[in-house]
């Protein structure tokens, strides 16, 4: 969503600017330097204005670039004045690779700087709103973007380990300098460190490693697994040279002072196979070799949007799945693409996350962890609660394609036959009852009642090819009249679900260079026939092991069984399911804007894909249920 420019839009709004989200005066400079509870809730007590400003350079333990010094990261501090004369205060802690480009967030902020290095805009709110409260704001440039040292190596141990090594230098474990190299401490702050990040910043990476201090994180669509970013069973889903491209991107250094990393990322990413390898397990922060699920000692709170094709459902649900069992945690999942819910739900976003940062850096007693763990989003301004994700309720139905066309629960004969072409979701859903040869489409009788899924459905085909290959694409289809978030928009004032609506919001305090206003955005909704719930892709080849690909002998039948991408959907009464089988999913040949467009990732292989509609079905992870035959 950071490709959305805001001023071009700007025009358009209305210039009022209400103060939703107001602030408190801040305390006199004659009073006693403390932070103020009440109500469960920390008070803007202090002067954003007067706030100390700094930067340092703190040294990681890698040397990412190989100019044999280990790398300085750039960290940019904003504290209250207080924290200079004896009050410690907790942090919150942003590490990111956008500050150079794209920028951050939905209105593409950079930083920007006064005469002394220090800065003097901040992307986003966290400073504005939480400075007053009695937190710093660490800003961090990722290793090798911005101001820091090295090179960016797409999600791997450097990009990892700066983070990392900020955490620790906080809490006394690392070192840091200033601007003439003399030593730095964190004498000011608690230690007691929260991170957040949107995507590629790095609050996943970092908890992974079971750094000490790390109290919380706050991970919004964020990667679990840099392989599920760019493959998904085998298949590319990006751009073939995505690995390099991606470091290159947020390094506005030299070409060539990095040149010789991307070509080996280029190198060991492996484009020609898709397969997972080395290279991916370093990236993998679920169980990889430098980050794991299991090692995370802080508390998460999780945003997930089930139709983002960036960073898919499944990175959220398999790493969910890891985590350790006393970790307290929380998530939203929403019907969103890749976007942060401060633009979506922003008064409930800014509530939440400030009790869950008072509960968890401030140990402030609140009702946060006394409310049901996750909030599901089922429509446009549609939300739900429960206890836990997926719902407990839910229960595995299993329903079978039908030689007549229908979907049901009984078992059936015959086969059916289509060619793997690249195709968008939208052409292989649209009118299911027209023959096309390149899908096959089995739809259930309307259902009488409503019938809501939370979980990871799974899909098992019996099929033949007449080549050793074929990519295999399945697709779960609400057919029926609604108004639905539109995901698929991508324009300059509405992307991923949601459209700028007028207006802005000041959160926190401000100053000159930064107002803490941001841009009004609401639920962007389509009144359509049909709906792509979820889909699975995989490479046949790999249907076995995705670290290695095996060719399938053309006519022999073969089971091929695996995970689609998860889901929390509501199909209405009067709806049905559709069950879509095909090739290439067009909608994942992803461009550097990250839009699907098929023209560098995954062409269609042309295979004749034949299924045995008897040993053919897909598993449905089912709440609440209505018959199907």
């Amino acid at each position: 969503m950071s490709n959305s420019p805001r001023r071009g839009f700007l025009a358009a709004v209305a210039l009022a600017i209400p103060l939703v989200i107001a602030a408190a005066p801040a305390a006199s400079a004659t009073a006693k330097p403390e932070i103020k509870v009440s109500g469960g809730l920390t008070q803007p007590v202090f002067s954003y204005p007067d706030a100390i400003r700094e930067h340092v350079r703190v040294q990681s333990s890698v040397d990412s670039d190989g100019d044999g010094k280990k790398d300085l990261v750039r960290v940019d501090i904003i504290r209250p004045k207080e924290s200079g004369s004896g009050l410690k205060v907790p942090v919150i802690m942003q590490e990111s690779p956008y500050y150079d480009d794209p920028g951050v967030g939905y209105e593409i902020e950079k930083k920007t700087y006064d005469a002394d290095g220090n800065v003097t805009k901040f992307p986003m709110y966290f400073d504005n709103y939480f400075v007053p409260r009695g937190y710093a704001f660490v800003s961090v440039d990722m290793i090798g973007t911005r101001l820091s040292d090295g090179c960016p190596t797409s999600y791997g141990a450097s990009d990892v380990l700066g983070g990392k090594a900020v955490v620790d230098w906080l809490n006394g474990r690392a070192n840091a300098y200033d601007d003439h190299g003399a030593p730095v401490k964190a004498t000011w702050t608690t230690g007691s460190t929260g991170m957040i990040g949107h995507s590629y910043e790095g609050a996943l990476g970092a908890a992974g490693t079971g750094v000490r201090g790390l109290e919380t994180i706050v991970n919004i669509s964020g990667y679990t697994s840099g392989y599920e970013n760019s493959r998904n069973n085998g298949t590319i889903t990006w751009f073939k040279g995505a690995a390099s491209w991606q470091s290159k991107r947020v390094d506005k250094d030299p070409d060539e002072k990095c040149a010789a990393v991307r070509e080996k990322l280029l190198e060991d990413s492996d484009d020609a196979t898709g397969n997972y390898n080395a290279y991916w397990h370093e990236r993998n922060y679920r169980d990889g070799s430098i980050s794991k699920a299991r090692n995370i000692r802080a508390s998460v709170f999780s945003v997930v949007g089930m139709q983002d094709r960036n960073v898919v459902g499944s990175q959220f649900s398999k790493w969910w799945a890891k985590l350790p069992s006393d970790i307290q945690r929380k998530a939203w999942v929403t019907q969103y693409g890749h976007l942060d819910p401060f633009w979506a739900r922003r008064q409930v976003w800014v509530d939440t996350l400030h009790q869950w940062f008072d509960h968890e850096l401030m140990g402030v007693s609140n009702d946060i962890m006394r409310r049901p763990r996750v909030d599901v989003q089922l429509g446009p301004d549609r939300w739900i609660t429960q206890a836990d994700w997926p719902a407990a309720a839910a229960r595995t139905t299993t329903l079978r394609p039908q030689q007549d066309g229908s979907l049901g629960r009984k078992p059936s004969t015959g086969t059916g036959s289509y060619l793997d072409t690249a195709q968008t979701e939208i052409a292989m859903a649209d009118y299911p009852a027209t023959t096309n040869p390149n899908r096959l489409a089995f739809l259930t009788p309307p259902l009488k009642t409503a019938m809501r899924l939370s979980g990871t459905p799974s899909v098992s085909l019996r099929l033949t090819l007449d080549k050793p290959t074929a990519n295999l694409g399945v697709l779960l289809v609400d057919y029926g009249t609604d108004t639905r978030i539109n995901y698929r928009e991508r324009g300059a004032t509405a992307a991923e679900g949601l459209k700028f609506t007028g207006g802005e919001d000041c959160v926190g305090q401000s100053t000159a260079d930064d107002d803490g206003c941001y841009l009004r955005a609401g639920d962007n909704t389509a009144t359509s026939g049909s709906n792509v719930v979820t889909r699975g892709i995989l490479d046949a080849q790999n249907h076995k092991s995705l670290s290695r690909s095996k060719p399938l002998t053309p006519g022999k039948p073969y089971r091929i069984t695996w995970e689609m991408l998860p889901l929390d959907y509501e199909f209405k009464a009067g709806h049905r399911l559709g069950l879509v089988l095909t090739g290439t999913n067009d909608d994942f040949n992803l461009d550097e804007a990250g839009t699907g467009t098929g023209t560098d990732a995954e062409p269609g292989t042309g295979a004749k894909v034949t299924i045995d509609l008897a040993g053919t079905s897909i598993s449905l992870p089912v709440v609440t249920s209505t018959t199907i035959k």
